[in-house]
C-alpha cells in the first residue's frame, strides 16, 4: 500500500511530524514499511516562461530560447517539437539536480545553453502516468502558473510516500482514512472525515431503475444515479494523489472512482446510465457464460463467478472488472453508481483466473459495512463538484449486514498478564480512545466496542495486541519467566522415528526429505487398497497436486534424479506421513526405503556387497532385532501388493500383524533392479517393546553343527526354521541361513538351503552325545514333515 502524505493530510493535522518520522511511529505500532520517497525527486526547478522562440540556424530540431525565470532571462536550447513562445514552462536551472543528472551550462551546436526545459519524465515522473504530449515534448504549464516560483509545488507533486509492506488482516490500512485512525491513535489527534452532503434534484432513482439481488453473496448493493456530467481533466490535486498511490489519472469520472476507493477502502463501479436497461440483477454466472471485459477479452464465465446483469446480459464481472457494453466513455452523459460488498472467497477465485486489481484486492480482504454509503455519497459530492453532474435522490439499497460494533469484555488482569505490563485503568482506556474504541469501565474490567471498520479486532486477545500497540511495545519490560522446571523427554512416537532414523543411517542409508505431494498416476500407482485421495484446491504443478499414499513414489524420483547424474548406488529412505480420507481425514506416520546398487565395497580387498532381496531383508531383520522385536517378526508371502514383484517380494509382519512390505519393484512398473520397503511406524507403536534386561554372558562353551536340506521351491525356510526351533527347544541358542543353492546337482524345482546351528547351555557343558541326538531328531523331523533330503548324506 503506497500511502501519500499529502492525501493523509487531508484527513488529520501532523503537520508537526515529518514523513519519516511518521513512517518510524508506524513500526513501532506493528506497520512496517519498505521506503520514504518524494514523488519528484528533482531539485533546483522554477517556472520560467519562453519570452522568445527562434529555430536553430544549423539544426532541424533545436530551438534558441530566451526564457524569463523571473530574476533574469536566460538562453536555453530545447529539442522538443511542442516548444514556442509564450508558454510557461519548468525550467532546470544552473546546478539543479535531475534523476539523470547535475545541470550545467554547456554549448549545443556552437550556442551557449544555461539550463534545461524540462518535461515531466525528466522529473522522474513515470511514463504510465504521462499524456502523449507529455511523452513526447516539454510539459506546459497553466496560465496561472507565477514565473519564478517552483514548479513541484504548482503541479502539486511535493507529495512524499510511505510504502507500506502491510499483514494480510490489516484490510483497514488499504485506505487513506484507515491510515488517517492509525496516525490517529499514534499521536492523539482527531481524523476528519471527507464531505460528503450534495443537494439532489427532485428526481428519484427508482423512478427509472429497480434492482434484483438473487445470490446471498452480495451482502450489500446500493446504486445512485447521477445525470449530466461533463467529462474532462480532473482537478491537480486528485491527478497527483491517485499518482503518489501508484494509480494513473484518466479523467475525472474514472479518477473519482478510483480517488472515493483510495480514501474509504470501498470499491466503486460506474456504469453509462444510458446502455444499462432499467432493471440491474446482481446473480451468480451462468456455467459458460460469456462476457467482453474492460480490456476488450471475451472471458467465458464459471458458475462461481458473481455478475451484475440487465434483463438480457451481464454487464460486469462483479467486483474484478466491468463490462465493456457498459464502458463510460467521453460521451456518457449519465453515471450509474454501484457501492456493494461481496462474498470475498468467490472474488478471490475469479480474480485469479481474470485479473487481480486493487478493487479485488480490497473485496478479498473484506470491507467495512459502515462505509459503503458513505463512500457512494462521498462519490456523488465528488462528481457533483468536480463534473458538474447532477445528483438524482434516492437510492436503490440491498443490505443484509448488521453493522453493530463488536461487544469485547476483558479484565485489566488479563491484558496485563498477557502483555506483562502493569498499566492502570486509564492507561487502558486512554489508549481505546487514541484508537476510537468506545468503551465503558465496569468494576476492574471493561466493555470494549470494536468498530467494523476494524475486521481484524474480533476477540480479546486481538484487543490486547490494539492496546499494547497504542500504549507501546517498549514499555514491556523485559523479564525471564517463572516457570516449574521438568525433565524435557522425546514422546513415543518421536523416539521411535529417532531410533529408527539413527539405525538405518548406521546401517549405510541415507535419509532423504521429499514433498508430501505427488501426481494422480503415482498416487494411483502405488496404492493397492485405493484410499480416497486428497486433492489440492489450487495445485502448483499436475506432478504436486495430491497429498500421497505412499512415500515410495517419491524415493523413485530421487532415484530416477540421482540415476539420470549417473549416480548408481542408491541407499536411501525417508520417515514422513502419508494422508488419505477414510471418514474424514487420515495421516499416517511411515518409514519408507530404497536401495539399489552396491551396498558396500571394500576396494582395498575388492569385497563388494550388492544389493538384492536378502540385502533388503537384513536391513529390516537388523532394524526389527535393534528396535526390541526379536522373534517376534516374520516374513510371509500373502497380501502382497501390485507394484511389488510376485516372486521377490513379501509382508512383514510382527505379532502375526501386517506392518509393511518389501521386495522388488515390479518389471511393469520400473525395468531397474530396485528394491523398496515400508513399514507403518503407527502399527510399529502399537506393538509394546519390554526394557532391555541384563544377561550374564554363558561361561560354558557353545556346540556349532551345519545341515542343509534339499527341499522343493514352495518349501518356504521359515518352515524349516519353525521345525528346527521347536526340536530344538532351550539347548538351540540361534538358527542361522547361511547358503541357498539352486543348480547342478539339483534337481528342477528343488533347491538346498544350509543352515547353521548353536546349542549351548548356560549351566554346563553339553556332551557331543546329547547334542547329536537333538540334532539327528531335527533332521528326522524336517524330513518327515516336509519330505525333505540331506544335502550330502
Amino acid at each position: 500500500m503506497r500511502l501519500s502524505r499529502k492525501f493523509l493530510d487531508d484527513y488529520i493535522d501532523i503537520s508537526d511530524v515529518t514523513t519519516q518520522e511518521l513512517a518510524d511511529k508506524m513500526i513501532f505500532a506493528g506497520n512496517e514499511y519498505d521506503s520514504v520517497s518524494k514523488l519528484c525527486e528533482a531539485s533546483g526547478l522554477v517556472i520560467g516562461k519562453v519570452v522568445e522562440c527562434m529555430k536553430h540556424p544549423e539544426s532541424n530540431h533545436l530551438h534558441i530560447c530566451q526564457v524569463d525565470l523571473g530574476d533574469d532571462i536566460k538562453q536555453i536550447i530545447c529539442g522538443a517539437p511542442n516548444v514556442r513562445s509564450d508558454i510557461k514552462v519548468i525550467v532546470a536551472k544552473e546546478g539543479a539536480v535531475l534523476p539523470d543528472g547535475k545541470i550545467k551550462k554547456t554549448i549545443l551546436a556552437g550556442y551557449e545553453s544555461n539550463g534545461m526545459i524540462c518535461s515531466l519524465a525528466e522529473l522522474g515522473i513515470e511514463s504510465k502516468y504521462l499524456t502523449e504530449e507529455d511523452k513526447n515534448g516539454i510539459h506546459v504549464l497553466g496560465e496561472d502558473a507565477i514565473v519564478g516560483e517552483d514548479p513541484i509545488k504548482y503541479l502539486g507533486l511535493d507529495d512524499e510516500i510511505i510504502d507500506f509492506d502491510l499483514t494480510a488482516d490489516r484490510a483497514d490500512l488499504l485506505s487513506v482514512l484507515g491510515f488517517a485512525y492509525e496516525t490517529g491513535a499514534i499521536y492523539n489527534r482527531k481524523v476528519e472525515l471527507p464531505e460528503f452532503e450534495v443537494k439532489e434534484t427532485s428526481e428519484n432513482i427508482a423512478d427509472s431503475y429497480s434492482l434484483d439481488v438473487r445470490t446471498d453473496n452480495c451482502s450489500i448493493y446500493l446504486s445512485k444515479l447521477v445525470k449530466n456530467i461533463k467529462i474532462g481533466d480532473s482537478p491537480k490535486f486528485i491527478k497527483t494523489r491517485l499518482m503518489s498511490s501508484g494509480i494513473r489519472p484518466i479523467n475525472n469520472v474514472v479518477d473519482i472512482s478510483n480517488y472515493v476507493m483510495l480514501e474509504y477502502g470501498q470499491p466503486l463501479h460506474f456504469f453509462d446510465a444510458d446502455k444499462l436497461g432499467n432493471k440491474v440483477v446482481v446473480r451468480m454466472a451462468y456455467d459458460g457464460e460469456e462476457i467482453t471485459t474492460l480490456d476488450g477479452n471475451l472471458r467465458t464465465l464459471k458458475d462461481s463467478d458473481i455478475v451484475i446483469a440487465n434483463t438480457t446480459e451481464a454487464v460486469c464481472l462483479a467486483g474484478v472488472m466491468g463490462g465493456l457494453n457498459t464502458e463510460v466513455t467521453g460521451d456518457t452523459k449519465n453515471i450509474f453508481i454501484e457501492a456493494a460488498i461481496f462474498n470475498p472467497y468467490n472474488i478471490r477465485t475469479t480474480a485469479k483466473t481474470i485479473l487481480r486489481s486493487e478493487a479485488s484486492s480490497r473485496y478479498e480482504k473484506g470491507i467495512d459495512p459502515s462505509r459503503t454509503e458513505q463512500a457512494i455519497k462521498r462519490a456523488c459530492y465528488l462528481l457533483n463538484k468536480y463534473a458538474s453532474g447532477d445528483v438524482t435522490s434516492g437510492m436503490l439499497v440491498h443490505d443484509k449486514v448488521l453493522k453493530e460494533s463488536k461487544k469485547i469484555e476483558i479484565t485489566l488482569d488479563k491484558i496485563n498478564t498477557i502483555l506483562g505490563t502493569n498499566l492502570k485503568m486509564d492507561e487502558v482506556t486512554n489508549a481505546l480512545s487514541r484508537l476510537d474504541f468506545a468503551h465503558k469501565v465496569v468494576g476492574d474490567g471493561l466493555i470494549v466496542f470494536a468498530p467494523t471498520r476494524r475486521l481484524d479486532v474480533n476477540i480479546e486477545e486481538d484487543l490486547i495486541e490494539e492496546i499494547g500497540r497504542i500504549v507501546g511495545y517498549d514499555r514491556i519490560e523485559g523479564k525471564l519467566p517463572i516457570l516449574k522446571t521438568k525433565t524435557g523427554h522425546r514422546t513415543p512416537n518421536a523416539e521411535l522415528v529417532r531410533n529408527v532414523r539413527n539405525r538405518l543411517c548406521s546401517l549405510g542409508l541415507n535419509q532423504v526429505i521429499t514433498y508430501s505431494l505427488t501426481s494422480p498416476k503415482l498416487n494411483e500407482e502405488f496404492d493397492d487398497e485405493k484410499r480416497e485421495v486428497i486433492t489440492l484446491l489450487d495445485p502448483l504443478s499436475e506432478d504436486k497436486s495430491e497429498l500421497r499414499k505412499s512415500l515410495i513414489p517419491s524415493l523413485i524420483n530421487v532415484y530416477e534424479y540421482n540415476k539420470a547424474r549417473n549416480v548408481k548406488n542408491v541407499n536411501i529412505f525417508e520417515t514422513s506421513s502419508i494422508y488419505y480420507k477414510d471418514n474424514g481425514y487420515v495421516e499416517k506416520s511411515m518409514v519408507s526405503g530404497l536401495l539399489t546398487g552396491v551396498m558396500n565395497e571394500n576396494t582395498w580387498q575388492g569385497n563388494t556387497i550388492s544389493v538384492d532381496f536378502y540385502t533388503l531383508k537384513g536391513v529390516i531383520e537388523n532394524l526389527l532385532d535393534y528396535l526390541g522385536y526379536t522373534n517376534r517378526y516374520k516374513f510371509d508371502t500373502d497380501n502382497l501388493l501390485s507394484y511389488l514383484h510376485p516372486g521377490v517380494s513379501c509382508s512383514i509382519k510382527v505379532d502375526n500383524e501386517i506392518i509393511g512390505y518389501m521386495g522388488k519393484i515390479h518389471p511393469s512398473v520400473n525395468k531397474n533392479d530396485i528394491y523398496v520397503f515400508e513399514i507403518s511406524l503407527e502399527k510399529l507403536m502399537s506393538k509394546k517393546v519390554r526394557n532391555i534386561k541384563y544377561k550374564e554372558v554363558s561361561k560354558y562353551p557353545e556346540v556349532f553343527k551345519d545341515v542343509a536340506f534339499i527341499v522343493d521351491d514352495s518349501v518356504k525356510s521359515s518352515e524349516i526354521e519353525s521345525i528346527l526351533k521347536k526340536v530344538g527347544g532351550r539347548l538351540l541358542e540361534s538358527v542361522d541361513v547361511f547358503d541357498l543353492y539352486k543348480g547342478d546337482k539339483i534337481d528342477d524345482g528343488k533347491k538346498s538351503i544350509a543352515y547353521s546351528l548353536v546349542f549351548k547351555n548356560d549351566d554346563r557343558t553339553l556332551t557331543d552325545e546329547e547334542v547329536t541326538e537333538v540334532f539327528e531328531k531335527m533332521i528326522n523331523q524336517v524330513e518327515s514333515k516336509l519330505g525333505a533330503e540331506l544335502r550330502n548324506k
